[in-house]
């Protein structure tokens, strides 16, 4: 850790350096543009009334009505109390986005190559070489900010675990805690699940090397430590991890009780369906991406211009030369077996080139926890294309099919390749190293490099036949010609990739064989391989993420613009919500910027909700539709979206005249579709003890909405005698509290999804408030966890400092 500190200045001058690298690489934030991000789009749409709630009252409502008929904002942005590490991370992140996650790749991966005892400018060098990654420059492009983030953790997590197993367990376990506790805040399990099986993985490297070494003792020593700074990293994030938990258990990835699919076949399994989890399965040959950019044609909608073959054979059929340029700018080059990318998993020629040259200098633990981690990355990214393993780990592993996009394992060879590469570098420089070795090493390397890219140059036609899964619908559209063209464009593009690829192999081998031969100084080697790494990763992200890609902060701030549809609706003020069929309704958060809907956009959808979706509200049963109070229908006519009312939509609440017990989720989803919900409420059984019953109902009896806010609603009423109420909004167990006349009672759940209550007669106030008791406890913890992660910290400094002073 002495690294750190010593000679602060370089340090300070190569935080300044990062800046500078982030905000030049993402310029356009100069000059006030946003980028355009889809998914950021979608959640803003998702977020609105959450956000114009906490603009209006300063508080957090924790519940939206606009999204799926409702749900809790635990996985929308919400703020809990007492989460300072959350405060923290938005001091760090002080640039303008998306260069403040670009800065924070840097300063990770800086700090964990300092651990090593790397030189500040090969560090210097690996941090850039890391944040420029083809695939972490891409997913800033479409949003998916929260992968970024808690990606960027990953070497901060990593440099505790490495200080901790060369014993320094203070100082290692405080950077471990201090890094497990950011990568949790950032809320994206399934990067945090991949981060803990390389930690595994260099766990059982670990033991092995202390085995053969017989130093058990300090390696289980060093093991058990991790334990408390587990615990205090989680107990920093227990808000969001228990109101993470609870919420999962009511979404798609948890048990909603339902054994049947709309069909009424048995569904196969709990968790997601394995055809859904390895739906983006990295093929194979696809893995030569890393190498070789375009080694797939690139992206699914590649620009490929005037000088492309399609292009030719658009002006051959009959379109002008205007036509045939903007056609040609979003052409499927991608010939793999994914369904869709945005672009290929690109390291760098030139990082690989120092990765392997890394596997013949280096030995020890470090590079088999490093080389077993990628290997292990690599193999479950392939999914599908290799069932054998992926299969087993869907199956065997705890939580592993709670998650899709299999290929997105590849963030941890994102991760390890980079960090050998310098580790390599080091090594090569390093005046402990025989000559004879750093030779071989390089000969071994560029023979390796330029042997496999002339390989694929001289038999590319013979290995590959570059045709698409979109191939048949192109040929039906636009004849043979076409087709081969558009394959003639995808060999090019291989081939000039290769080249690209093997150029900058030829680059280093040379500049590394004059150093070697004294011909080169170290300062120059450096300042060459930096540019070389620049050029070459700069160079491919720039294809997929440049200014294009950015526009007016306004755009983003208010992505959806009003429609007519929309102005009609809006001048209706009541409580009700819409169903909006103009596009996939549970693939889209247009309707819930403007209104309450039963449709949103979101990784992990109400789990109830989705199956009334599958069972009935895709087929369009009105009565379903009805007793969600769906007031409004948004068709697409003729092109412009148009509102029609629902006349027979049920309203915020109304008294039944039947109760009637089932046994389970699946005989009540199956009687929904004959029942009429003005008049009976289905309970199952199984869940809730109530009997059948009758209720005298009469012309008189009344019950209305009073007000509305997004976590509190009030309701009043009047019956002649005992009532069973039902209300139109999605009952979810934890959280909600309901009061008649200010006295706390029991609701249950009726009709699948919707909140019932048991009435008195009388005039009565019923009260329904959002109070989620997980928020409450997790703050307090929270708070306490924090206090003792400073006492420790400033115990330890203290104590450093007394040291110190002692030896002296």
């Amino acid at each position: 850790m002495k690294s750190l500190f010593k000679n602060s200045w370089k340090h300070l001058l190569v935080i300044v350096l990062f800046i500078v690298a982030a905000l030049a690489f993402f310029y356009p934030v100069l000059k006030g543009k946003t980028i355009y991000q889809s998914d950021i789009v979608q959640y803003t749409g998702m977020a609105k009334a959450q956000n114009d709630f906490r603009a209006s009252q300063g508080e957090e409502p924790y519940w939206t009505n606009s999204a799926f008929g409702g749900m809790p904002t635990y996985q929308l942005g919400a703020n809990y109390p007492y989460n300072f590490i959350k405060e923290i991370d938005r001091q760090l992140r002080f640039l303008p986005r998306p260069a403040d996650y670009l800065f924070l790749y840097f300063i990770g991966m800086y700090i964990l190559l300092l651990c090593f005892k790397v030189n500040y400018k090969l560090a210097f060098l690996g941090a850039l070489a890391f944040g420029f990654s083809t695939y972490l420059i891409i997913i800033l492009g479409v949003g998916h900010n929260a992968k970024a983030h808690a990606i960027a953790y990953f070497p901060i997590v990593i440099s505790g675990v490495v200080l901790v197993f060369r014993q320094k367990l203070f100082w290692g376990n405080l950077l471990f805690c201090v890094g497990l506790a950011f990568e949790l805040m950032t809320n994206h399990f399934q990067m945090t699940y991949y981060l803990m099986l390389l930690c595994f993985v260099m766990v059982i490297v670990y033991a092995v090397n202390a085995y053969k070494n017989k130093q058990l003792k300090s390696y289980f020593k060093a093991a058990v430590s991790f334990i408390p700074a587990i615990i205090l990293a989680v107990l920093l994030n227990i808000t969001n991890l228990l109101a993470t938990q609870e919420y999962a258990d009511f979404s798609t990835r948890g048990e909603t009780g339902l054994t049947i699919e709309p069909n009424g076949t048995e569904k196969v399994k709990s968790g997601l369906d394995y055809d859904y989890i390895t739906e983006y399965s990295y093929g194979v040959m696809e893995t030569f991406n890393l190498f070789i950019p375009r080694f797939m044609g690139g992206s699914s909608s590649e620009s490929l211009g005037k000088d492309s073959e399609v292009y030719n054979e658009i002006i051959q059929l009959g379109a002008s030369p205007v036509q045939a340029l903007e056609f040609s700018k979003n052409l499927p080059t991608y010939w793999g077996d994914q369904t869709f990318i945005g672009a290929p998993a690109y390291i760098g020629a030139s990082i690989l080139f120092l990765f392997v040259l890394a596997l013949f200098l280096i030995k020890g633990k470090t590079k088999w926890w490093i080389v077993a981690g990628s290997i292990l990355a690599l193999l479950l990214s392939w999914g599908d294309n290799f069932s054998l393993l992926t299969k087993f780990f869907v199956d065997v592993v705890p939580f592993y099919d709670k998650f899709r996009a299999v290929s997105s394992i590849q963030v941890i060879i994102e991760f390890c390749v980079p960090l050998l590469a310098i580790l390599g570098l080091s090594k090569f420089l390093s005046s402990k190293v025989s000559y004879e070795s750093k030779w071989n090493a390089l000969k071994n390397t560029t023979f390796i490099l330029v042997g496999l890219s002339l390989l694929f140059l001289l038999l590319k036609s013979m290995l590959f036949d570059f045709s698409g899964n979109t191939d048949s619908m192109f040929l039906e559209q636009y004849g043979a010609k076409f087709v081969r063209a558009l394959k003639e464009d995808r060999k090019a593009m291989f081939t000039s990739d290769t080249i690209r690829s093997l150029v900058f192999v030829l680059l280093l081998a040379s500049v590394f064989y004059l150093y070697l031969k004294k011909n080169l100084k170290q300062i120059m080697l450096l300042g060459l391989i930096g540019i070389f790494i620049l050029v070459d990763l700069i160079g491919v992200n720039s294809r997929y993420v440049n200014e294009d890609d950015f526009v007016a902060a306004s755009v983003i701030a208010r992505p959806f613009q009003p429609t007519q549809a929309d102005r009609d609706i809006l001048t209706d003020d009541s409580h009700y919500r819409v169903y909006d069929l103009t596009s996939n309704p549970l693939n889209s958060a247009r309707a819930s910027y403007f209104h309450k809907s039963i449709g949103g956009y979101h990784a992990a959808k109400p789990g109830r909700t989705q199956e009334l979706f599958d069972f009935y509200i895709y087929e369009g049963k009105q009565s379903i539709l009805n007793m969600l109070n769906v007031k409004y229908f948004i068709f697409d006519d003729e092109g412009q979206p148009k509102a029609q009312p629902n006349p027979d939509h049920l309203g915020n609440a109304w008294f039944v005249d039947q109760l009637i017990p089932v046994e389970n989720a699946n005989q009540a989803i199956l009687a929904l579709d004959t029942i009429n919900p003005r008049t009976t409420a289905i309970v199952e059984s199984n869940q809730f003890s109530k009997s059948a019953k009758t209720y005298d109902v009469q012309s008189s009896d009344k019950i209305q909405l009073e007000s509305y806010s997004e976590n509190e609603l009030t309701y009043s009423y009047d019956s002649k005698g005992e009532r069973l109420a039902l209300f139109s909004e999605i009952y979810y167990p934890q959280g909600w509290k309901v009061s008649v006349d200010g006295e706390e009672v029991p609701h249950f759940r009726a009709n699948y999804v919707l909140r019932a209550l048991e009435l008195p007669a009388g005039k009565h106030q019923i009260t329904f408030s959002f109070q989620p008791d997980v928020i409450k406890f997790g703050g307090r913890v929270s708070l306490v966890s924090f206090i003792i992660l400073v006492l420790v910290a400033v115990g330890g400094i203290i104590y450093r400092v007394k040291y110190k002073q002692i030896q002296q």
